[in-house]
């Protein structure tokens, strides 16, 4: 059984291996000149990336000034509403106590008047 094993393991091997070998690729050698025009062209594309980053983060910048300025607009908007109800309702308010001091004027006044008419009409029975 250990020699069946291993006479597989040792084909496994014989077939394996020479494949493994092709498996890697030499490349191809590449002159310093070819290596400095490659880096000139990496350092260009960094620059180009760097001046988009900077446009974007110019364009991001101005759209939240723009942000803020409707925010600002809107927050103002809401407090002279709010400002606007506040004031009508202490208008009713007061509107309202001077009615209700107006009414209890007028019952008063209509309490003694009508008084003074019982007190004008003869007594029941008498007519």
């Amino acid at each position: 059984m250990k020699k069946r094993t291993i006479v597989m393991a040792v084909m496994i091997s014989v077939i394996m291996i020479p494949s493994l070998l092709f498996a890697f690729e030499t490349a191809p050698r590449i002159s310093d000149r070819e290596i400095v025009e490659r880096l000139t062209g990496l350092e260009e594309g960094q620059k180009n990336l760097e001046n988009r980053f900077d446009d974007l983060r110019s364009e991001m910048i101005s759209r939240f000034n723009t942000l803020g300025w409707l925010l600002g607009l809107f927050i103002t908007i809401s407090l002279v509403m709010l400002g606007f109800v506040l004031r009508m309702q202490w208008q009713m308010h007061r509107r309202q106590t001077r009615m209700e001091t107006i009414l209890e004027v007028h019952k008063d006044e209509i309490t003694f008047l009508k008084g003074l008419i019982e007190k004008l009409l003869p007594p029941k029975g008498v007519l």
